[in-house]
């Protein structure tokens, strides 16, 4: 699978050596060279580079063109989901290779390159949890069953996302109004924070689904409040 503009990346940080950040990018078991210039850190005015990145360090970029071998990359314009989308899919990673270590042992880096022929280690461990079959051919059934059984009792980590939004009202009967745009909602938690503002919460095993849990019931609620004249923004 090749790097394309857009991707979100997962580096390391390499060098730095004045106003530019080289770093390596990990894709299917491999690295490739990236670099960052100053612009593309941080917004606003930088100081110091080193507050925002310093070599070792693994950082969430943003790939911005692809140029032959050259790779430009961004970090200011990676949204937190992005990076905590990326972090959590890295640190399925490691667990998957933990267990593929506490079963195949010295065979696991043979195992590992196998994998990454077409596929993260991620997207193959997810697709086999559902069709096991992709472990044919590249392990005995017995490691297979072995891997399958400590897959099925893993308990997953629920993804939590959060979202600030505001709903003011400046009609006599506002607060009852904004009760009753609020009362409806189930499938997430909300609490207030302090005038008109709000926090929504919403948990599920599936990241994309959580976000899209809350976009869903934050267009619920635009709704209902523009027909109800409510003041509604997010932050």
């Amino acid at each position: 699978m090749d790097i394309e503009v857009g991707d979100v990346v997962l580096c390391t940080v390499e060098r730095i050596e004045n106003t530019v950040v080289f770093v390596k990018i990990e894709n299917l078991g491999k690295e490739t060279d990236g670099s960052i210039v100053m612009s593309e850190i941080a917004p606003g005015r930088i100081r110091n580079i080193r507050d925002y990145v310093v070599p070792k360090k693994k950082i969430v970029c943003k790939v911005l063109r692809i140029s032959g071998d050259r790779i430009d990359l961004s970090l200011r314009r990676v949204s937190q989901k992005e990076r905590k989308e990326v972090l959590e899919r890295c640190s399925e990673e490691r667990s998957y290779i933990s267990i593929l270590k506490s079963i195949l042992g010295d065979k696991t880096p043979e195992i590992l390159k196998e994998i990454q022929k077409n596929k993260t280690i991620y997207d193959f461990f997810e697709e086999a949890k559902k069709n096991p079959t992709q472990f044919e051919g590249i392990i005995n059934k017995k490691e297979a069953e072995k891997i399958l059984d400590i897959l099925r009792n893993q308990k997953k980590k629920k993804a939590i996302l959060k979202k600030e939004f505001m709903l003011k009202s400046a009609n006599p009967n506002g607060i009852t109004l904004i009760k009753e745009i609020l009362g409806d909602i189930k499938d997430a938690e909300i609490k207030y924070i302090s005038a008109g503002k709000f926090i929504i919460k919403a948990e599920s095993e599936d990241l994309k689904k959580t976000d899209n849990k809350i976009q869903n019931i934050l267009k619920t609620i635009s709704e209902k409040a523009k027909k109800d004249n409510v003041q509604f923004s997010v932050k």
